[in-house]
């Protein structure tokens, strides 16, 4: 077996044995708006509001729109990256502030 692939089952089960639940998902896999919008923990019409402003690539399939898991673990990754930045700032904030947080 790999070593990649001994460490990756080695995480699944530590994740398992903390009662998380794990899933296994294709990259090249498709979502609706339904599970990409649970999949980021958001509301169906904000991920639609993504998906119009081009926030988040899709692709049309009839009248329904897909996406792609390997966009959305991109947007996600980027979306936790902006998010630890501004708690980085406003922590150093309130420190030079001394509001003792």
């Amino acid at each position: 077996m790999p070593k990649e692939a001994f460490d990756l089952l080695l995480e699944i089960l530590a994740q398992m044995a903390n009662g998380n639940a794990v899933t296994i998902v294709p990259v090249q896999a498709e979502f609706t708006t339904q599970q990409a919008a649970d999949f980021l923990n958001v509301s169906r019409p904000f991920l639609i509001e993504l998906l119009e402003a081009r926030a988040l690539p899709h692709r049309k399939v009839g009248s329904h729109r897909r996406v792609r898991f390997e966009d959305l673990l991109r947007y996600k990754q980027a979306d936790d990256a902006k998010r630890q930045t501004v708690l980085d700032q406003l922590a150093a904030q309130a420190q030079e502030l001394g509001l003792g947080y």
